[in-house]
C-alpha cells in the first residue's frame, strides 16, 4: 500500500503507481484493478511520490513528483499495459502532486504543484505524445490539488497554498482548452484528496486533509449548459474511513 501515489482509469480498469510507503521513502510499484482484483504491473523506472498521472490502464502517463533522495523531478514515463518507458521530460520540475488531465498522447499536466523548494506554482504544460510545451497559468497557485477531464475540457479543485502545505483552498477552476476560469468553490477546503474522478462537468471530490485531520467528506460538482446559474458543489455520501494523502480515484 502507498500514499501520495497517482491513479488513472475507470472503476473496472484502474491503475495506481508510485507513492510513498514508510519506511520506504518512494515507490516504483504499479498495481492494476480489473473490477474485482488488484494485481501487480510493471514498475516505474524512477521511484517517486506526489506525481501526476493521466490516461488509461493500458496507456498511462506519469510525470514529475518527488524522487529519491527527496527532490523534485521533471521525468516523464509512459505505460503500455505491461512496462514503463522514459520519454521526454516536462519543461518545469515539480513535486507535491501537480494535477493532470487527458490521455497519454493528448494531456494537460504539470498543473500547479510545488517547485523544488515546495512553493505553490500556477503553471501548466501540454503534452502531444512526444513533447511538453508551456500552457496557460491557473488563477490560484497551489499544490496537492486534484484534476479531472480531458485536455480541452478540464476541472481542478482544492489544494494547499503554503510552502509544502499551509492554508487549504476550495478554489475550483475550469479549463476550456485555452484558459482557466474560476468557478464555484468546494464547501470544504482541503488538499491531498482523490486525484481523479469524473469529468469537467460532473466531478467527485472525497477525503483529504482539512487542515486539522483526515476527512471523509464527499462533494459532487455539476455543471449544465442548459442552466443559467453557475456550476456548484453539493454534498455526497461520506466515506466510511476518513483519510488523507489518498493514492487517487478513478471512474465517474
Amino acid at each position: 500500500s502507498a500514499q501520495m501515489a497517482s491513479t488513472c482509469g475507470t472503476q473496472a480498469a484502474a491503475i495506481t503507481f508510485g507513492g510513498t510507503n514508510p519506511p520506504n521513502p518512494r515507490e516504483a510499484t504499479t498495481i492494476e484493478y480489473d473490477g474485482s482484483t488488484w494485481t501487480s504491473g510493471g514498475s516505474l523506472n524512477t521511484a517517486r511520490s506526489g506525481l501526476a498521472g493521466a490516461g488509461t490502464q493500458t496507456a498511462t502517463l506519469a510525470a514529475q513528483g518527488s524522487s529519491v533522495p527527496s527532490a523534485a523531478t521533471n521525468i516523464t514515463e509512459e505505460y503500455n499495459g505491461s512496462s514503463w518507458t522514459t520519454v521526454n521530460s516536462t519543461v518545469t520540475t515539480k513535486r507535491n502532486n501537480p494535477a493532470a488531465l487527458g490521455t497519454q498522447t493528448a494531456a494537460l499536466g504539470a498543473i500547479g504543484g510545488g517547485d523544488p523548494s515546495e512553493n505553490p506554482t500556477n503553471t501548466s504544460e501540454e503534452y502531444d505524445g512526444t513533447n511538453w510545451t508551456s500552457s496557460a497559468t491557473i488563477n490560484t497557485s497551489r499544490l496537492n490539488l486534484s484534476g479531472t477531464g480531458i485536455n480541452t475540457a478540464g476541472l481542478i479543485h482544492g489544494g494547499a497554498t503554503g510552502v509544502g502545505g499551509g492554508p487549504n483552498t476550495g478554489a475550483t477552476e475550469k479549463w476550456d482548452g485555452t484558459s482557466w476560469t474560476t468557478t464555484s468553490s468546494m464547501a470544504t477546503a482541503r488538499n491531498q484528496k482523490e486525484q481523479r474522478a469524473g469529468s469537467s462537468s460532473a466531478a467527485l471530490a472525497f477525503g483529504g486533509y482539512d487542515g486539522t485531520s483526515p476527512s471523509s467528506v464527499t462533494e459532487e460538482f455539476n455543471r449544465s449548459a442548459n442552466v443559467i446559474t453557475g456550476a456548484a458543489w453539493s454534498s455526497g455520501g461520506n466515506m466510511n474511513v476518513s483519510r488523507r494523502a489518498i493514492s487517487g480515484g478513478a471512474g465517474t
